[in-house]
């Protein structure tokens, strides 16, 4: 069954907003070149279930969606869920992973990364 992996991202209507996440979506399909990168936006983008769709189309039938999320609001805790529940489909596992920003690699990595600009 081949994996895929959706990145949520709250989303803008500024163009210029999403290149980060679109740099992270670029890195990560690299570094995992037999799983299928999706980024998706609660807002002004790509939708979950766009593309989750997208992802079913190209033969995807197991999902881990990653919020790219600092910590847990109403988005991660509320809509996120609701819009996986929404997305799933008949012989498709589909799951949601606690937001980014609460892995300890990525807290230290902020961090490292804050304490160099001094």
């Amino acid at each position: 069954m081949k994996e895929g992996i959706v990145l949520v991202a709250h989303g803008s209507r500024d163009p210029e907003w999403s290149q980060p996440f679109e740099r992270i979506a670029a890195s990560l399909a690299q570094k995992l070149p037999a799983v299928s990168v999706g980024l998706a936006y609660l807002e002004h983008g790509a939708s979950l279930d766009e593309t989750v769709t997208a992802l079913v189309a190209k033969g995807v039938g197991s999902i881990r969606v990653i919020p790219v999320f600092l910590g847990q609001g109403g988005h991660v805790k509320d809509d996120l869920p609701r819009l996986v529940t929404q997305s799933t489909r008949a012989g498709l596992s589909i799951s949601l992973d606690k937001p980014i920003g609460e892995q300890p690699q990525v807290v230290e990595a902020i961090a490292a990364a804050i304490s160099s600009l001094r």
